[in-house]
């Protein structure tokens, strides 16, 4: 088994924070063979930004994503940037505010407001940890707890509620969905 992730968005997003986090609740947390590789631009803000986790049962071999199985995306750059990466049966998952698919898309397409629900918990930061939630929610790849582990890991202890809110709602519409 190998599972290629790809995540893209904006300097800002917290892409590399989302693909970061996944990847410590997999190898910490889930004690999975995992890899996890960054690139963003220059800019601090707003240039393109992406993070890669590599999940196996066994040793990896080659650290970087050759076709995603599947591909999370919170800009409209992002998605064109990294949308032919996709495998034909890979899964896209958006923020559907933020993205908007531009030809007919023959692969599964899950979405979710991410930025709209962090906005309303008070802080559109969260908008990686709602996205974060969802994913985890819709793969079932890793344990939730693993994932919330992970984020108390990397965020300071004054934003852990805001961050298990954000989680637990992106979690929460990925359950609604099925």
């Amino acid at each position: 088994m190998r599972i290629e992730i790809k995540f893209g968005g904006l300097g800002g997003q917290g892409i590399i924070t989302m693909g970061f986090i996944f990847a410590n609740a997999a190898a910490i947390y889930d004690g999975k063979e995992c890899v996890f590789t960054q690139d963003y631009s220059a800019e601090a803000r707003g240039g393109a930004s992406t993070s890669e986790v590599i999940i196996s049962d066994e040793k990896i071999d080659y650290p970087h994503v050759t076709k995603a199985d599947y591909l999370v995306v919170m800009s409209q750059s992002a998605y064109r940037d990294y949308i032919d990466k996709l495998r034909n049966n890979g899964v896209l998952i958006i923020d559907s505010d933020m993205v908007k698919i531009e030809e007919e898309e023959k692969r599964k397409v899950y979405g979710i407001p991410a930025t709209k629900i962090a906005e309303n918990l008070g802080n559109t930061i969260v908008a990686n940890i709602v996205m974060l939630g969802f994913f985890t929610g819709i793969t079932k790849m890793l344990k939730k707890e693993s994932v919330m582990n992970a984020i108390r890991d990397r965020v300071p202890k004054k934003f852990w509620d805001l961050n298990e809110k954000a989680f637990n709602r992106g979690y929460s519409h990925a359950m609604h969905m099925e």
